[in-house]
Formats: C-alpha cells, sequence, structure tokens
C-alpha cells in the first residue's frame, strides 16, 4: 500500500519503496517478478487516466530508448563490474535532483539543452534496461513535462513498453513462477488501495508540492543506488 499510493500520487518510485521493504528479508530474485506483475496493471490505469496528457514526442523516443537500453545493458550485466555503474549512475541521478530542485524554487525559466535531454535520455534507457529503474527516465520527463499529469502518462506509457518485455523475459527465464503469480494476486487489492488513494492525494495536495515530492525520491534513489553498490 504504501509503495503504490506513492506510486499514485507521483507516477514512479514504487519499485524503490517495494524492494527497500521487502529486501530486508527477501532476496531480489524473490521481489522483482512480484513487483513487476504488480506494477504493470498500476501503470495501465495511470495512462489510461491520464491519456490526454499523453504526448507522443515524448514516450515514444524513451520506449525505444529502453528497449535498446536493455541491449548495452546486458552486455554490462556480462562483462562490468554493476556495483560501479550503480554509483555512477547514482550520483548523476543525485545531481540531476538537486538541480531540477534549484530549477523548481527559482522563478526564472531556462530553456532546456537538447543535447542535455538527449544524453539523459540515453542514460535512462540503459539504467532502465539494466536494472529495472526508472530514476532518470523521471528525471528526463520531469524537465519537459508541463503538469503532474502529463508527468505520470508519459512515464507510465514508458513503464508499460518496459514492463510488457520484462514480463516476457522473465516468463522465458522462469523467473515469474507460480508462488509469485499467487503472492501477486494476494498483494493486488492492497496496490489497488493504495494506488487510487495516491490518485486522490494528488487531486488534494498543491501540484507544486507533488512535484518537490518527485524531486526528493529522485534523490533518495540516487543515494538507494550508491548504497546498494557499497
Amino acid at each position: 500500500m504504501a509503495a503504490f499510493y506513492i506510486k499514485g500520487l507521483c507516477g514512479f518510485a514504487n519499485t524503490l519503496v517495494f524492494t527497500s521493504i521487502l529486501g530486508f528479508g527477501v532476496n531480489n530474485i524473490a521481489i522483482s517478478p512480484v513487483e513487476l506483475m504488480l506494477g504493470y496493471p498500476t501503470n495501465l490505469i495511470l495512462t489510461y487516466r491520464h491519456r490526454k496528457q499523453l504526448d507522443i514526442k515524448i514516450f515514444l523516443p524513451l520506449s525505444i530508448l529502453v528497449l535498446l537500453g536493455s541491449i548495452p545493458g546486458a552486455l554490462l550485466l556480462k562483462n562490468a563490474n554493476t556495483n560501479h555503474i550503480k554509483a555512477f549512475f547514482g550520483v548523476i541521478i543525485i545531481l540531476l535532483g538537486i538541480e531540477m530542485y534549484l530549477r523548481e524554487v527559482q522563478t526564472l525559466k531556462f530553456k532546456e539543452s537538447k543535447v542535455l535531454l538527449l544524453i539523459i535520455g540515453i542514460l535512462s534507457g540503459v539504467l532502465c534496461g539494466l536494472f529495472g529503474v526508472g530514476a532518470l527516465l523521471a528525471a528526463y520527463i520531469g524537465r519537459v513535462a508541463d503538469t503532474s499529469n502529463e508527468f505520470k502518462a508519459n512515464i507510465s506509457a514508458v513503464f508499460i513498453v518496459d514492463n510488457t518485455f520484462r514480463l516476457i523475459l522473465y516468463s522465458v527465464l522462469g523467473i515469474i513462477t507460480f508462488s509469485s503469480i499467487k503472492q501477486a494476486a494476494i498483494l493486488l487489492p492492497f496496490v489497488l488501495i493504495g494506488l487510487f488513494t495516491g490518485i486522490k492525494s494528488a487531486t488534494i495536495i498543491d501540484e507544486k508540492i507533488v512535484k518537490r515530492i518527485v524531486i526528493i525520491l529522485l534523490i533518495i534513489s540516487g543515494v538507494m543506488l550508491i548504497l546498494k553498490s557499497v
């Protein structure tokens, strides 16, 4: 409920909360498939609810980058020290989160650098393809989306593409088991309660506060990546 309340409120970070809490007593191989099966319908719900805010110029390129990111992601997993990669991405996410916060509290608006957005987009695809972490996706979309509803619509659409690919991959590899399906089915009612409570809260809480919560969660995501690499 806690993880998907955050999902309904901010559009992402359910994986961060879910895996962080369960990680104290459950192996990641048992957490990821359950979280994936729970996250998939919530992404469908959020995308449908905010479908009028979908922007094909935002979600389509990122969706392609996420799929392409699975290729270098697989090579990095096989040949590189993933702890160093996690730490590297963690630092990038923290710096982006701080920069986004400073931009948010300033009254002046600056023109976005297309080169920087391209770099963030490519790195977000690699990170999502490598670890299934959507923090850089959130950083990218947070910079180009004008409202929290537009943010939720487009990041959820990208997650749908990623989730579909990973569901197929996990099924082929045997990571999704009858036990994980049973656990997901048991948890689904609580997930929906958390999600719709978060959605309702987002209509009450001021838009600027929601944006700042997103930025804080980004910074926490970066810190968690670094801690997991130690």
